[in-house]
């Protein structure tokens, strides 16, 4: 019996995949943890816009029927703003432009969550040269 020259086809791996780490979108595009903020930051807002409405209407259950109509019209806008902004750009860009806006804006805060080795220096970058072109 003669052994083949070449390996079998089903044995080789003829594509390189590229999307196996990636988190799957669940929702509109957007990832599962990228959900959970969307998410929380909707109930958030839900919760703090149902307190004033369940005082007025003398009715507690205005709070928990805002929050989950809240919840539902952030994950549909906000979940087609996060698509929009996150198009043509890294997987983690979302959580790197939120480490960034952090650091800018509360640097100790941000130190405490790891941001301290961001750059947030803005400015022109000069390059220093001497006038005597000759010396090394």
């Amino acid at each position: 019996m003669a052994l083949p020259s070449e390996t079998p086809r089903d044995t080789l791996v003829t594509f390189l995949p590229h999307r196996l780490n990636r988190q799957p979108a669940v929702v509109r595009g957007l990832t599962a943890d990228e959900l959970w903020i969307c998410a929380g930051l909707s109930g958030a807002a839900g919760f703090v816009l149902g307190l004033p409405l369940a005082w007025l209407t003398h009715s507690i259950a205005m709070v928990p029927t805002l929050i989950v109509a809240v919840i539902a019209l952030g994950v549909l806008v906000g979940g087609g703003f996060l698509r929009t902004q996150k198009r043509g750009r890294p997987d983690t860009w979302l959580y790197r432009q939120l480490e960034w806006r952090l650091a800018l804006r509360y640097p100790a805060l941000a130190a405490l969550a790891g941001g301290q080795g961001l750059i947030t220096r803005s400015g022109y970058w000069t390059i220093r040269r001497s006038a005597d072109r000759g010396a090394p």
